[in-house]
């Protein structure tokens, strides 16, 4: 039998929405249906001829070898996945089922295009992958790491960011990047950095790929040879505005990413938004439970933790560490004289004195009122907290301008070390309370108060 050429059956064929294709012993087409022209974008005329295997997928390659062998050697094979490579550069799921005709020497195939089904079992894949990362990540740069694999499972996407905008300072931010050229992406003029302002200012996706008459001409420099790179460009659109766009760019001469790609990945970006927006707040909620709202340093819980950790590994290393307890002596009447407005600057210009004169890791810390606490967390000798209190003493002894007043204040400080002054937290606190309840006292006298 010969169905190379037009003959009854080959017409039937032709209606089939499947597609119907004989190979040879040499892994040639010699008749293909009229379907295959809306599977793989080739005419049966453009793939009499031509090499199976040239068309599947690199990844697929190997095991579709190893499947047609074994349908030679007279094992049918039934819905066998793999993918090809259609003539626009787009990928296409195959259901094969298979067998051999040992009569005419040839593999007898039909084709069934699962590219829809396949997409949609890897959006949700995706997606539920997604919001376990999401759920499971410790910070956000975990979360992109692990949304970066997900999407580089179905997508070519070695080159991967993601820029977080702040609306605030208008500010673009990149929070995950990994890129093989452009290794500074907030640098000016850099190809990402460009296409994530457009993504962020339009609030639409962009495809850029190589030959598209389409591509916005700002960015046809990024696409203008043959075998430039693809990019895709998706916002991350929350309800009130774009908070940041996700980009993936593939290797030169690699799948070219396709206007079903940019439609998924726009489906995913929007589970990334709500998973950035779910981060966001648990890292707000957070602050705002560990840090003064007003002069944003720690608050009494989160100086306790420190503590604790601090004076732990002071005993682990036999080491020092000291308690700082200060209170601003008359700051009751700076509140009734000029307001709390005025006091609450002045408690905010403390905490940034504070800062100064203490190592980044130092804690400063607001635990009630006009109260504060630096927590030395490692120190030699009990002269190290000495000279810090000197410091502090001499920071806050100068002159504030507050809403047009001048104001002078005055600290009352007590100091506690560790082990001199105390082994446990219990008793340090204590002890630093009474010490500067005792430099209040002194203060008080020398002032006539």
């Amino acid at each position: 039998m010969d169905i190379r050429y037009s003959t009854p059956l080959a017409s039937y064929l032709d209606l089939l929405l499947d597609a119907v294709c004989a190979v040879d012993a040499q892994g040639r087409f010699v008749f293909v249906s009229a379907a295959c022209e809306r599977i793989l974008g080739y005419t049966p005329q453009e793939l009499i001829g031509r090499a199976m295997i040239d068309l599947v997928h690199p990844a697929d390659r190997q095991r579709t070898l190893d499947a047609a062998r074994e349908v030679m050697e007279g094992e049918p094979k039934l819905n066998f996945e793999n993918r090809y490579l259609r003539k626009d550069g787009g990928v296409v799921h195959i259901l094969w089922s298979a067998r051999w005709s040992e009569a005419d020497q040839l593999r007898i195939a039909v084709a069934r295009d699962i590219t829809e089904r396949k997409q949609a079992e890897s959006r949700q894949a995706a997606l539920y992958a997604i919001s376990e990362a999401a759920h499971a990540a410790a910070d956000l740069l975990a979360l992109f790491k692990r949304i970066h694999f997900i999407i580089g499972e179905w997508l070519p996407a070695l080159n991967f960011s993601v820029a977080l905008y702040d609306e605030q300072c208008e500010q673009l931010n990149f929070a995950y990047h990994v890129d093989d050229r452009e290794r500074q992406p907030e640098l000016p003029g850099t190809a990402v950095g460009r296409l994530c302002a457009e993504v962020i200012r339009s609030g639409q996706p962009i495809l850029l790929t190589p030959g598209c008459s389409a591509s916005p001409v700002e960015f046809c420099d990024l696409v203008a040879k043959p075998d430039a790179p693809c990019w895709l460009g998706v916002p991350l659109n929350s309800q009130s505005s774009t908070i940041g766009a996700l980009i993936v760019k593939s290797a030169p001469d690699s799948e070219r990413y396709t206007e079903q790609d940019k439609e998924l990945l726009q489906y995913v970006c929007a589970q990334i938004t709500l998973a950035i927006e779910r981060q966001q707040l648990h890292a707000r909620l957070q602050h705002m439970a560990q840090y003064d709202q007003l002069t944003q340093v720690p608050n009494r819980e989160l100086l306790r933790d420190r503590f604790k950790a601090a004076l732990a590994a002071a005993r682990v290393a036999s080491g020092r560490m000291a308690l700082l307890y200060i209170d601003l002596d008359r700051f009751k009447q700076v509140n009734d004289t000029y307001g709390h407005g005025v006091g609450d600057m002045l408690l905010q210009a403390v905490a940034s004195r504070l800062k100064g004169c203490v190592r980044d890791t130092d804690t400063v810390a607001r635990i009630g009122g006009d109260e504060f606490v630096v927590l030395l967390h490692s120190i030699h000798s009990v002269e190290d907290a000495d000279r810090v209190q000197k410091k502090i003493r001499q920071a806050l002894s100068q002159p504030l301008r507050l809403d047009g007043h001048c104001l002078n204040i005055e600290p009352s400080i007590g100091v506690a070390c560790f082990p001199d002054h105390g082994t446990e937290d219990v008793t340090l606190f204590r002890h630093a309370d009474e010490a500067m309840y005792a430099a209040k006292r002194h203060n008080h006298r020398a002032f006539g108060i």
